[in-house]
């Protein structure tokens, strides 16, 4: 990707631009950003994108007759996706839509660390040695402290606080090659018990959302991990739609890096080169 990239400058910003994301540096943070669009593509018996304004809306339908409506801004950005059933209801599964301007700046929340009053394995769930029905109950489970208003899906990705609030699973059993992001042969079946859970929940709320987040070791380039972790997270999200019918519209990625190790190591560590999971905040 490294000589794909184009970087430019606005302001205090500075946008490098790779063919399928956009990495934003401004404030002393760093983030990434991608269009899902593509995740949806698999099965679909058509998909049609139309310009509203200055919004693409993309329409992606199933064979059962169900559409997938995105609504994205001029920069490819999330802003609505609902589910259209064949009777004509609308289940609205993100409303991404924020008020202030649009700037990094205006996505993160700074609030004091959470008092987590549960056990510390139902707080952090590690997928290797968990029943199914513990991680079902991290997937289900409510936030660790009380919610003052609903939040949009950029302000829970880009808040590290706000993500704290909701228990995650560690999908330990998947790990990765140094500078990879393939999800190998034998480590596809070790999610099973995940998408189960995942689906399990979505059963039971059609419009529950689940954040898969991609991470790195501290090995190289912080624009580099960026990049890597979140092609780490759309390749898991990927397979539990392609291998397990989690539907792909109730799962969205996002990369973090080396940001949130799991081993405290500045040297190469593949437990750190993983993926996590948890419920998208106040569902």
């Amino acid at each position: 990707m490294r000589g794909e990239r184009h970087e430019t400058r606005e302001g205090d910003r500075t946008i490098i631009r790779e063919p399928d994301r956009t990495i934003i540096r401004e404030g002393g943070q760093i983030i990434v950003r991608h269009s899902e669009g593509d995740r949806f593509r698999y099965g679909a018996q058509e998909v049609h994108t139309e310009r509203r304004g200055n919004d693409h809306v993309t329409v992606v339908v199933r064979p059962g007759g169900d559409r997938i409506v995105t609504t994205a801004d001029e920069n490819g950005f999330l802003l609505r996706r609902s589910r259209l059933l064949p009777d004509g209801r609308e289940i609205i599964i993100i409303d991404n839509r924020y008020s202030g301007p649009p700037r990094l700046g205006g996505y993160f929340i700074d609030l004091p660390p959470p008092v987590i009053r549960i056990p510390r394995e139902h707080y952090i769930v590690d997928a290797q040695y968990a029943r199914p029905d513990d991680i079902y109950g991290a997937l289900w489970a409510a936030p660790v402290e009380h919610i003052e208003r609903p939040y949009t899906l950029d302000e829970i990705r880009y808040s590290p606080r706000l993500l704290e609030r909701m228990p995650r699973v560690d999908l330990d059993t998947v790990t990765f090659d140094t500078g990879s992001w393939e999800v190998t042969p034998d480590q596809v079946e070790r999610l099973a018990v995940i998408a189960d859970g995942i689906n399990r929940a979505i059963a039971a709320n059609p419009s529950e959302v689940f954040l898969v987040e991609g991470h790195t070791d501290a090995v190289g380039s912080d624009v580099d991990n960026l990049s890597l972790s979140d092609r780490r997270a759309e390749s898991v999200a990927l397979v539990l739609s392609q291998q397990f019918g989690v539907p792909a519209e109730n799962l969205t990625t996002q990369g973090y890096g080396e940001q949130y190790l799991k081993v405290p190591t500045q040297g190469p560590e593949r437990e750190n080169r993983r993926v996590t999971l948890r419920r998208r905040l106040g569902g």
